[in-house]
């Protein structure tokens, strides 16, 4: 079973304010503890949301693309981890753990989600295409 752990940005990490070095070790430490396990998949902060754009899908088949910012600040994500464990008991428990990701005593939020694996969908040419790519395939350590 595959998690994914994402850290909600706030406006500091949208104006690119990087993390205090106490900070960078709590989640060092954390992410060596999920390797050290055989847990963890991938792990990574990410840029502002002025670094990036949206495109949105309309239903005649056209694409608009918008440049960040975005302003919805607490919708955001500003990091992520993805860890793959035996049960959602010990994804809640390392999620548990977590560093609070904007430092400790400062207001944040990380909302964990399952990801789908190949064998939640029915058996067909696509998900064999996935399979044959090593998409959603990767083994528990």
């Amino acid at each position: 079973m595959r998690f994914m752990i994402l850290v909600k940005a706030t406006a500091e990490s949208e104006a690119g304010v990087m993390p205090e070095e106490s900070l960078i070790g709590a989640m060092a430490e954390y992410h060596d503890q999920l390797a050290k396990a055989g847990v963890l998949l991938d792990a990574s902060g990410l840029q502002p949301t002025s670094k990036g754009w949206r495109i949105r899908y309309s239903g005649d088949g056209r694409r608009a693309v918008t440049d960040g910012p975005f302003t919805e600040s607490k919708e955001l994500v500003a990091g992520y981890t993805v860890i793959q464990v035996r049960s959602r008991q010990e994804a809640l428990e390392w999620s548990r753990r977590f560093p609070a990701p904007h430092g400790e005593g400062v207001a944040a939020e990380i909302e964990v989600r399952q990801m789908f694996e190949l064998e939640d969908f029915d058996p067909n040419a696509a998900v064999e295409k996935f399979r044959a790519i090593g998409v959603g395939t990767q083994p528990v350590q």
